[in-house]
Protein backbone atom coordinates (compact mmCIF):
# COMPACT_ATOMS: atom_id res chain seq x y z
CA UNK A 1 0.00 0.00 0.00
CA UNK A 2 1.86 3.28 -0.81
CA UNK A 3 1.56 5.86 1.85
CA UNK A 4 0.10 8.20 -0.95
CA UNK A 5 -3.21 5.80 -0.92
CA UNK A 6 -3.14 6.30 2.69
CA UNK A 7 -2.80 9.95 2.97
CA UNK A 8 -5.93 10.05 0.96
CA UNK A 9 -7.96 7.70 2.19
CA UNK A 10 -8.17 9.54 5.15
CA UNK A 11 -9.00 12.50 3.31
CA UNK A 12 -11.61 11.62 1.49
CA UNK A 13 -13.49 9.86 4.42
CA UNK A 14 -13.77 13.24 6.10
CA UNK A 15 -14.68 15.13 3.37
CA UNK A 16 -17.43 12.76 2.40
CA UNK A 17 -18.70 13.19 5.92
CA UNK A 18 -18.48 17.08 6.07
CA UNK A 19 -20.28 17.35 2.59
CA UNK A 20 -23.90 18.78 3.52
CA UNK A 21 -27.16 17.23 2.03
CA UNK A 22 -28.98 18.87 -1.13
CA UNK A 23 -31.70 20.07 1.96
CA UNK A 24 -28.88 21.92 4.01
CA UNK A 25 -28.77 19.88 7.08
CA UNK A 26 -26.17 21.06 9.60
CA UNK A 27 -22.87 19.85 8.89
CA UNK A 28 -21.59 16.36 10.73
CA UNK A 29 -19.04 16.34 12.36
CA UNK A 30 -16.60 13.63 12.35
CA UNK A 31 -15.71 11.33 15.46
CA UNK A 32 -13.08 8.90 14.81
CA UNK A 33 -11.46 6.77 17.10
CA UNK A 34 -7.91 6.09 17.54
CA UNK A 35 -7.02 2.39 19.12
CA UNK A 36 -4.22 1.50 20.49
CA UNK A 37 -2.03 -1.56 21.92
CA UNK A 38 0.32 0.57 23.96
CA UNK A 39 0.28 3.57 26.72
CA UNK A 40 -0.41 6.83 24.41
CA UNK A 41 2.39 8.56 26.63
CA UNK A 42 4.39 6.13 25.28
CA UNK A 43 3.13 6.81 21.37
CA UNK A 44 3.29 10.62 22.33
CA UNK A 45 5.31 11.18 19.36
CA UNK A 46 3.50 9.61 16.98
CA UNK A 47 0.01 10.83 18.12
CA UNK A 48 1.33 14.64 18.07
CA UNK A 49 2.08 13.48 13.82
CA UNK A 50 -1.18 12.27 13.53
CA UNK A 51 -2.72 15.11 15.22
CA UNK A 52 -0.55 18.18 13.33
CA UNK A 53 -1.42 15.64 9.87
CA UNK A 54 -5.08 16.82 10.80
CA UNK A 55 -4.16 20.21 11.27
CA UNK A 56 -2.89 20.76 7.88
CA UNK A 57 -6.24 19.39 6.12
CA UNK A 58 -8.19 22.22 8.29
CA UNK A 59 -9.67 19.37 10.81
CA UNK A 60 -8.83 20.70 14.55
CA UNK A 61 -9.55 18.43 17.24
CA UNK A 62 -12.82 19.69 19.80
CA UNK A 63 -13.47 22.31 17.02
CA UNK A 64 -14.60 20.29 13.62
CA UNK A 65 -13.67 16.97 14.37
CA UNK A 66 -14.02 14.66 17.22
CA UNK A 67 -11.03 12.24 18.49
CA UNK A 68 -11.89 9.24 20.84
CA UNK A 69 -8.69 7.97 22.04
CA UNK A 70 -8.65 4.63 23.72
CA UNK A 71 -5.64 2.36 24.55
CA UNK A 72 -5.36 -0.85 26.42
CA UNK A 73 -1.89 0.37 28.37
CA UNK A 74 -0.19 -2.83 27.03
CA UNK A 75 -3.12 -5.43 27.61
CA UNK A 76 -4.21 -6.63 24.62
CA UNK A 77 -6.62 -8.52 26.18
CA UNK A 78 -8.66 -5.40 27.14
CA UNK A 79 -8.50 -4.35 22.94
CA UNK A 80 -11.54 -6.39 22.24
CA UNK A 81 -13.86 -4.60 24.81
CA UNK A 82 -12.59 -0.81 23.56
CA UNK A 83 -12.83 -1.65 19.84
CA UNK A 84 -16.51 -2.52 20.41
CA UNK A 85 -16.78 0.45 22.39
CA UNK A 86 -15.86 2.71 19.62
CA UNK A 87 -18.33 0.76 17.46
CA UNK A 88 -20.83 1.40 19.63
CA UNK A 89 -20.03 5.38 19.85
CA UNK A 90 -20.80 4.91 16.32
CA UNK A 91 -17.66 6.45 15.22
CA UNK A 92 -16.69 6.76 11.57
CA UNK A 93 -13.69 5.34 11.18
CA UNK A 94 -10.62 3.69 13.33
CA UNK A 95 -7.22 4.42 13.23
CA UNK A 96 -5.23 1.73 14.61
CA UNK A 97 -1.37 2.48 15.28
CA UNK A 98 -0.14 -1.61 15.06
CA UNK A 99 -1.33 -4.76 14.22
CA UNK A 100 -3.08 -6.04 17.66
CA UNK A 101 -5.34 -2.87 17.52
CA UNK A 102 -5.98 -3.41 14.01
CA UNK A 103 -7.06 -7.24 14.70
CA UNK A 104 -9.22 -5.91 17.71
CA UNK A 105 -10.76 -3.55 15.19
CA UNK A 106 -11.08 -5.68 12.62
CA UNK A 107 -12.90 -8.68 14.27
CA UNK A 108 -15.28 -5.41 15.39
CA UNK A 109 -16.79 -4.43 12.43
CA UNK A 110 -17.24 -4.88 9.04
CA UNK A 111 -18.52 -1.83 7.94
CA UNK A 112 -16.68 0.98 10.02
CA UNK A 113 -13.42 1.80 7.42
CA UNK A 114 -10.27 0.73 9.57
CA UNK A 115 -6.84 2.49 8.81
CA UNK A 116 -3.77 1.18 9.52
CA UNK A 117 -0.93 3.57 10.57
CA UNK A 118 1.90 0.89 9.77
CA UNK A 119 1.80 -3.29 9.70
CA UNK A 120 4.40 -5.65 9.49
CA UNK A 121 2.65 -8.11 7.08
CA UNK A 122 -0.89 -6.95 6.49
CA UNK A 123 -1.92 -9.71 3.80
CA UNK A 124 -0.03 -12.42 6.42
CA UNK A 125 -2.51 -11.70 9.24
CA UNK A 126 -5.14 -11.65 7.39
CA UNK A 127 -6.16 -7.95 7.39
CA UNK A 128 -6.36 -7.45 3.38
CA UNK A 129 -6.46 -9.50 0.23
CA UNK A 130 -3.31 -7.98 -1.20
CA UNK A 131 -1.43 -4.40 -1.19
CA UNK A 132 -2.55 -3.54 -4.70
CA UNK A 133 -6.74 -3.99 -4.16
CA UNK A 134 -6.81 -4.56 0.16
CA UNK A 135 -10.46 -5.23 0.10
CA UNK A 136 -12.50 -5.08 3.02
CA UNK A 137 -13.11 -2.35 5.65
CA UNK A 138 -9.21 -1.58 6.27
CA UNK A 139 -6.70 0.18 4.32
CA UNK A 140 -3.41 1.87 5.38
CA UNK A 141 0.41 1.34 5.26
CA UNK A 142 2.46 -1.62 5.59
CA UNK A 143 5.86 -0.98 7.03
CA UNK A 144 7.20 -4.33 5.07
CA UNK A 145 9.15 -4.67 8.11
CA UNK A 146 10.01 -8.47 7.44
CA UNK A 147 11.27 -7.57 3.76
CA UNK A 148 13.98 -5.16 5.30
CA UNK A 149 15.12 -6.94 8.02
CA UNK A 150 17.63 -8.83 5.95
CA UNK A 151 18.99 -5.28 4.89
CA UNK A 152 18.71 -3.72 8.10
CA UNK A 153 21.45 -6.29 9.35
CA UNK A 154 23.48 -5.39 6.01
CA UNK A 155 23.54 -1.95 7.47
CA UNK A 156 24.84 -3.09 10.63
CA UNK A 157 27.96 -5.14 9.15
CA UNK A 158 28.28 -1.45 6.60
CA UNK A 159 28.53 -0.14 9.70
CA UNK A 160 30.30 -2.42 11.61
CA UNK A 161 32.66 -4.27 9.07
CA UNK A 162 33.86 -6.71 11.43
CA UNK A 163 31.13 -7.61 12.59
CA UNK A 164 30.48 -12.08 13.18
CA UNK A 165 28.00 -12.51 15.68
CA UNK A 166 25.27 -10.28 16.97
CA UNK A 167 22.26 -10.55 18.91
CA UNK A 168 18.20 -10.52 17.44
CA UNK A 169 16.00 -9.48 19.94
CA UNK A 170 12.40 -10.32 18.82
CA UNK A 171 8.67 -11.35 19.99
CA UNK A 172 7.91 -15.08 18.80
CA UNK A 173 4.18 -14.53 19.47
CA UNK A 174 4.21 -10.96 17.47
CA UNK A 175 2.86 -10.93 13.83
CA UNK A 176 5.83 -10.82 11.32
CA UNK A 177 8.51 -11.78 13.55
CA UNK A 178 9.04 -15.36 12.09
CA UNK A 179 9.43 -13.86 8.63
CA UNK A 180 11.12 -10.95 9.65
CA UNK A 181 13.40 -13.54 11.73
CA UNK A 182 14.08 -15.72 8.53
CA UNK A 183 14.80 -12.67 6.60
CA UNK A 184 17.53 -11.81 8.87
CA UNK A 185 19.09 -15.36 8.89
CA UNK A 186 19.21 -15.17 4.93
CA UNK A 187 21.43 -12.07 5.18
CA UNK A 188 23.08 -13.26 7.91
CA UNK A 189 24.42 -16.37 5.96
CA UNK A 190 25.36 -14.17 3.22
CA UNK A 191 27.50 -11.85 5.36
CA UNK A 192 29.05 -14.23 7.90
CA UNK A 193 27.68 -13.03 10.87
CA UNK A 194 26.29 -15.83 13.04
CA UNK A 195 23.59 -14.79 14.98
CA UNK A 196 21.58 -15.55 18.72
CA UNK A 197 18.18 -15.38 18.58
CA UNK A 198 16.47 -14.04 21.63
CA UNK A 199 12.91 -13.68 22.69
CA UNK A 200 11.47 -10.96 24.23
CA UNK A 201 7.44 -11.62 25.25
CA UNK A 202 7.29 -9.04 28.15
CA UNK A 203 9.24 -6.00 28.98
CA UNK A 204 11.10 -7.93 32.26
CA UNK A 205 13.16 -10.18 29.18
CA UNK A 206 14.70 -7.11 27.81
CA UNK A 207 17.40 -6.95 31.29
CA UNK A 208 17.38 -10.62 30.83
CA UNK A 209 17.83 -10.15 26.76
CA UNK A 210 20.76 -8.08 27.59
CA UNK A 211 22.73 -10.29 29.48
CA UNK A 212 22.43 -12.87 27.53
CA UNK A 213 23.61 -10.92 24.39
CA UNK A 214 26.80 -9.87 26.85
CA UNK A 215 28.07 -13.15 27.45
CA UNK A 216 26.86 -14.11 23.72
CA UNK A 217 29.48 -12.70 23.29
CA UNK A 218 27.43 -10.55 20.61
CA UNK A 219 28.95 -7.44 19.11
CA UNK A 220 25.78 -5.66 17.78
CA UNK A 221 22.21 -6.04 18.49
CA UNK A 222 19.31 -5.99 16.40
CA UNK A 223 15.73 -5.08 17.53
CA UNK A 224 13.03 -6.49 15.74
CA UNK A 225 9.67 -4.82 15.56
CA UNK A 226 6.86 -5.79 18.21
CA UNK A 227 4.49 -4.16 20.62
CA UNK A 228 6.51 -5.39 23.38
CA UNK A 229 10.01 -3.64 22.10
CA UNK A 230 8.39 -1.07 20.08
CA UNK A 231 6.63 0.18 23.90
CA UNK A 232 9.91 -0.28 25.85
CA UNK A 233 12.15 1.26 23.18
CA UNK A 234 13.37 4.09 25.55
CA UNK A 235 14.13 1.18 28.13
CA UNK A 236 16.05 -0.93 25.46
CA UNK A 237 18.09 1.82 23.73
CA UNK A 238 19.20 2.96 27.77
CA UNK A 239 20.23 -0.79 28.21
CA UNK A 240 22.11 -0.49 24.73
CA UNK A 241 24.35 2.56 25.77
CA UNK A 242 25.08 0.84 29.01
CA UNK A 243 25.89 -2.45 28.26
CA UNK A 244 28.21 -0.72 25.17
CA UNK A 245 26.37 -2.38 22.52
CA UNK A 246 25.66 -0.58 19.12
CA UNK A 247 22.22 -1.60 18.04
CA UNK A 248 19.58 -0.82 14.95
CA UNK A 249 16.15 0.10 15.58
CA UNK A 250 12.97 -0.09 13.27
CA UNK A 251 11.82 2.42 15.49
CA UNK A 252 13.54 5.74 16.19
CA UNK A 253 13.90 5.86 20.49
CA UNK A 254 12.96 8.89 21.94
CA UNK A 255 14.97 12.35 20.85
CA UNK A 256 17.25 12.18 24.43
CA UNK A 257 18.74 9.15 22.90
CA UNK A 258 19.16 9.95 19.08
CA UNK A 259 20.40 12.76 17.88
CA UNK A 260 18.17 13.43 15.64
CA UNK A 261 15.02 12.03 13.93
CA UNK A 262 14.39 10.72 10.55
CA UNK A 263 11.96 13.42 8.34
CA UNK A 264 10.09 10.48 6.52
CA UNK A 265 9.90 8.44 9.54
CA UNK A 266 7.84 11.47 11.20
CA UNK A 267 6.61 11.89 7.67
CA UNK A 268 4.83 8.48 7.68
CA UNK A 269 3.32 9.06 11.06
CA UNK A 270 1.92 11.78 9.90
CA UNK A 271 0.11 10.15 6.91
CA UNK A 272 -2.72 8.60 9.02
CA UNK A 273 -3.78 11.88 9.72
CA UNK A 274 -3.60 12.87 6.70
CA UNK A 275 -5.47 9.81 5.13
CA UNK A 276 -8.14 12.30 4.65
CA UNK A 277 -8.81 12.14 1.10
CA UNK A 278 -9.17 9.25 0.02
CA UNK A 279 -12.06 6.83 1.17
Amino acid sequence: MKKKITVLTLCATLFALCLPAEAQQPTKIPRVGYLAANSLSDISARIEAFRQGLRELGYVEGKNIVLEWRSSEGKFDRLPALAAELVRLKVDMIVTPGAPATRAAKAATITIPIIMSQDPDPVGNGFVASLARPGGNITGLSSLTADLSGKRLELLKEILPKLSRAAVFGTSTSPGNAQALKETELAAGALGVKLQYLDVLEPKDIEIAFRAASKGPAEAVLVLSGPVLNSQRTHVAALAAKNRLPAHYRLVPPRRHVRRQNSERHQTRRSPGGAAEEV
